[in-house]
């Protein structure tokens, strides 16, 4: 949810790719808050017997593929991520901190995707995340103010009460950084956003949805214009906690296939909504399930079919997929959360369905 009373989040940003470190510099978590469009976490407590080494950044920069050590080999995209050691004893792992914004992060912990994974949370509403990563690490994730922060052990073992308890720690290396990257949109903070990157074909959810193209192509509607616009297109500008913070449209390039609306709270918790004209866009309904492991439901949502899928009924994350009576195939998503479970999840899609119902159209798609 953006506030009007509190000054948006701006950082530090390279002129051109050419400019980007060959190996990420060290830096500690206060200044190098100053060059990340998220918020740095740094964690308040140790497990025993280690230390946190100084941190390395990568710095963003525009589109423009370099040979700099720690920057992707599967895009020209060049945005700014955080990364510490912490290590002792003969044990060590990795956090990596960065806003996922490439597409909606997938189950709420990409990294752990295909692993079963299980939910501790960890105070404030903030839920941690357990599993396997795709090197086949032990590892965690969990969303803090829209952070994803990733951990991943490289060597010797850890607890699980050791990993829960390092998330639990975590606080802003900056604290006044975190209630004006929360009043930034979405849009405003996003590196695909605001440069005509190349996409990445990622899963989203539960159900199987995937974005790909050789450029980002969502139009995203200015900020200040978010409201009138949804409110012109008959689709809802809040949801119980939640308010529009940012809205795009997305297509080939020729015409309009579907409409995302990003919902934001203000404790960071997102949903993320997806609108098409049935069978016009990349939705296939009824939908059909990705391979991560979960839980599949099926819902009456006023005499139509809901088909709900979660990870955990307590936590979320949650992804639910029904249909407008006039034509338009929908999809929820949402962010895991102790406020972001199955039932309360439910309330948010019957609010936001007879929000739509209530309008009843939505020009942009046709």
């Amino acid at each position: 949810m953006v506030s009007s009373s509190v000054p948006r989040w701006r950082w530090q940003i390279l002129d051109s790719a050419a400019g980007l470190d060959p190996v990420p510099p060290v830096i500690a978590e206060e200044p190098a808050q100053d060059w990340c469009n998220f918020v740095v976490w740094r964690p308040s407590e140790l497990p025993e017997g280690c230390d946190a080494g100084v941190g390395t950044i990568r710095r963003e920069a525009p589109p423009g593929r370099v040979d700099a050590v720690g920057r992707s080999p599967w895009s020209d995209a060049n945005p700014s991520g955080y990364r510490t050691e912490i290590s002792g004893g003969g044990r060590r792992l990795r956090l990596k901190q960065f806003l996922y914004d490439w597409a909606f992060p997938a189950a709420d912990h990409p990294c752990l995707w295909g692993s079963e994974t299980r939910p501790y949370g960890i105070g404030e509403g903030r839920v941690v995340w357990l599993g396997t990563d795709y090197l086949g690490h032990r590892a965690a994730s969990a969303r803090l103010a829209r952070t994803t922060v990733e951990l991943s052990v490289l060597e010797g073992e850890f607890t699980d009460e050791e990993i829960v308890a390092l998330f639990a720690a975590l606080r802003p290396a900056v604290p006044e950084a975190l209630p004006r990257v929360l009043a930034t949109p979405f849009s405003e903070l996003s590196y695909w956003a605001r440069h005509p990157a190349e996409m990445v074909s990622v899963p989203t959810g539960v159900f199987r949805f995937h974005r790909q193209g050789r450029e980002h192509e969502g139009d995203w509607i200015p900020s200040g214009e978010v409201t009138a616009f949804l409110t012109g297109q008959g689709v809802p500008v809040s949801a119980g906690a939640f308010h529009a913070d940012s809205a795009a449209t997305f297509g080939d390039g020729s015409a309009v296939r579907e409409l995302d609306v990003v919902y934001a709270s203000a404790a960071g918790d997102e949903l993320r909504l997806t609108a098409q004209r049935t069978g016009g866009g990349r939705l296939a309904f009824p939908p059909e399930r990705d391979k991560h492991p979960a839980t599949e439901e099926l819902h009456d949502l006023d005499g139509r079919p809901l088909y709900l899928g979660h990870l955990s009924a307590e936590f979320g994350a949650c992804d639910a997929w029904w249909q407008h009576p006039d034509g338009y195939d929908l999809r929820l998503l949402g962010s895991a959360g102790t406020g972001m479970g199955r039932d309360p999840f439910l309330d948010l899609v019957a609010e936001i369905d007879a929000g739509l119902r209530l309008a009843g159209h939505a020009e942009v798609l046709g």
